[in-house]
This record gives C-alpha cells, structure tokens and sequence, in this order.
C-alpha cells in the first residue's frame, strides 16, 4: 500500500506542469492547438518568471494562454499572435529575448564578465611571474644563505 502511494504522489508530482492548461482552454482544432502549445513554450509567465504560460498554473499565464489561443483561432500567423503579446506585455514576455540594442547587455554581460575575469587572471599571473623572476637582494640573499647554513646544521 506504501509503495502505491509513493507511486501516486511522484506521478502527481510529474503531471503538474501538464495540468497547467486545463481543457477549456484548448482549441477545438488539434493544429491550431499544436501551434498555440508550441508558442505558449516560447513565452514567459510574467508572474513566475521562470516557467513558460504553457507550464505555469498563475492566473495570468491562463490569461495569456486564452488570449494567444484566441489570437490563432482568429486566424494570426504564429509571429502575428506573438508580436500582439509582445506589443502588449514588451520583450520581457519572451523567454528568448531577441539580440537588440535594449538588450545587448542581457546577451554580452556574462561574456564581458569572462573576458575581464580572465583579463585580471593574465594580469595578476605576469605580476606574479615578474615578481619571481627579480634578483633576490644583497639581505635577502644573506639571509638565504644563513637559513640553509643553519638547516645543513641540524
């Protein structure tokens, strides 16, 4: 009996994410509701931020789900229902933004942050190389000496 009840909860737990579209809002027509499942993958819920309107339950990813499924249902090509979101909800709506100037930063800060890592690596080892390629001085070779005189001792 223990066993079946893990095997139930692990299976509840798997279909969350497909229960986030319940039946009343799929379309009637398997292609258009093929094209609006697709496009609801590439779209961001505003609430959740991290999860697309196709797996999110927020009611506001339900509202975008009904009205991206009204959108084709009307007859808009998939860029026409995803440019109204756009229009409506700003790039932010989508979970891939695109390479724009207004966006450059989202796309190129991690790289920069590498370059200047790296940047700061190669500096701080040709210090370090530099460093210990210099001369030892007239004391501190002395010193050198006296501490191996004294090691050679013990």
């Amino acid at each position: 009996m223990r066993r079946l009840a893990l095997i139930g909860a692990a299976a509840l737990a798997l279909a969350g994410p497909a229960l986030a579209v319940t039946p009343d809002e799929q379309l009637k027509d398997p292609a258009q509701e093929a094209r609006a499942r697709a496009l609801s993958q590439e779209l961001r819920c505003l609430v959740c931020q991290n999860q697309s309107i196709d797996d999110s339950a927020a009611p506001l990813a339900h509202d975008l789900r009904v009205i991206l499924r009204e959108r084709i249902a009307a007859g808009d090509s998939d860029k026409q229902a995803v440019d109204y979101l756009v229009a409506r909800y700003g790039d932010f709506v989508l979970l891939k933004p695109p390479f724009q100037p207004d966006t450059w930063a989202l796309w190129l800060g991690p790289l920069a942050v590498l370059m200047l890592g790296g940047a700061g690596v190669a500096v701080y080892m040709r210090g370090r190389a530099a460093r210990a390629d210099s001369p030892l001085s007239v004391a501190d070779e002395a010193e050198a000496a006296r501490l191996l005189a004294a090691d050679k001792g013990d």
